[in-house]
């Protein structure tokens, strides 16, 4: 039986991804570059800097490449100040509380890029743990991020249920023992996911009771 659940932030809770994309989209479309969502998507979930490394060729200098990158960060401070998150989602952490499930955060971003979302949607005393980047050595697709989520938790692996939309946190979830529930962004839906249990197309698809009477019955 579900005893926790675990989200990941960026892309799942709030929908960052599609802003970071149009922001830097908009950034390199300035220096006439054009910026492909596979290799944007390549890291969602995770470092990867494959990104940045096609921007520097794309651009051919360093000093190109930072301008894009500030430009970037600007733009998405503007473009995120106004964001929402996803339809159905605080309605599940609402739920979970009643249900009386432990709540935990796991994200390859830092704390200090996630807490003050977090603290402005009025979301931050949902989570009993907050699982970051600065907290182990290995971000997705390593289970470190998990691992730490369920020990803090103190429920078995098999005992909690992960939140997440991209196939990188998928994997880092599988790999530690974690059920997984895949909800993909318009940033990911194109994604492969290799190991999950369920995909819904939005958290309105089903409600979070429900999903659990499904994941229990499965066993």
């Amino acid at each position: 039986m579900i005893q926790a659940v675990i989200f990941d932030f960026d892309g799942t809770i709030l929908d960052t991804e599609s802003v970071w994309y149009d922001s830097y989209r908009e950034a390199a479309g300035a220096h006439r570059i054009d910026l492909p969502l596979a290799i944007f998507a390549q890291g969602v979930g995770t470092y990867d800097d494959a990104m940045f490394r096609y921007l520097r060729e794309q651009a051919g200098s360093d000093e190109a490449l930072e301008q894009i990158k500030s430009n970037a960060h600007r733009l998405h401070t503007t473009k995120t100040s106004g964001l929402q998150p996803r339809e159905g989602v605080v309605a599940y952490l609402e739920d979970a509380k009643r249900l009386g499930l432990r709540i935990g955060l796991a994200t390859s971003s830092p704390r200090s890029w996630v807490e003050p979302f977090l603290a402005t949607h009025g979301l931050r005393d949902y989570f009993e743990t907050l699982c970051t980047s600065d907290d182990v050595e290995r971000v997705k697709p390593d289970p470190a991020l998990y691992r730490l989520a369920v020990e803090r938790l103190g429920v078995t692996p098999e005992r909690a249920l992960a939140f997440e939309d991209s196939a990188n946190g998928a994997r880092a979830a599988a790999s530690a023992g974690v059920r997984c529930v895949v909800i993909p962004n318009p940033m990911t839906e194109a994604l492969v996911f290799e190991r999950y249990d369920v995909r819904l197309a939005s958290f309105e698809e089903m409600t979070l009771e429900r999903l659990l009477q499904r994941l229990n019955a499965q066993a």
